[in-house]
């Protein structure tokens, strides 16, 4: 019988996953904002950094793509798209903020 990955597993496969249209992987911009790890699935919810982001199609797909070596054949693996809570900078890593310059306080 083959083993679920862990949250960290998924997690680091996800730094993978480059929104395209900034540059950095999905997981340092804050946009995972949870995994959960069942024993027939795993399930990650999302973001993007706005609504109108043309890329989360293809993110969500390249979300899925580097999950599945990870799990055993014909496992589920969800990814669904939230908007609650809302993106913000605040939700990047310290290197994506520094990368971007951004500070908490800044405008």
């Amino acid at each position: 019988m083959s083993l679920m990955p862990d949250e960290d597993t998924v997690r680091d496969a996800l730094r993978q996953v480059d929104d395209p249209e900034v540059g950095m992987n999905i997981v340092d911009l804050g946009l995972v904002y949870n995994i959960a790890v069942g024993e027939s699935a795993v399930f990650v919810d999302v973001t993007m950094t706005t609504a109108a982001c043309p890329m989360a199609d293809m993110i969500m797909d390249d979300m899925r793509n580097a999950i599945r070596p990870l799990v055993p054949q014909g496992t589920a693996v969800e990814v669904e798209l939230v908007w609650d809570p809302p993106w913000s900078p605040d939700k990047m890593s310290g290197f994506a903020r520094e990368h971007f310059g951004w500070s908490p306080g800044a405008a």
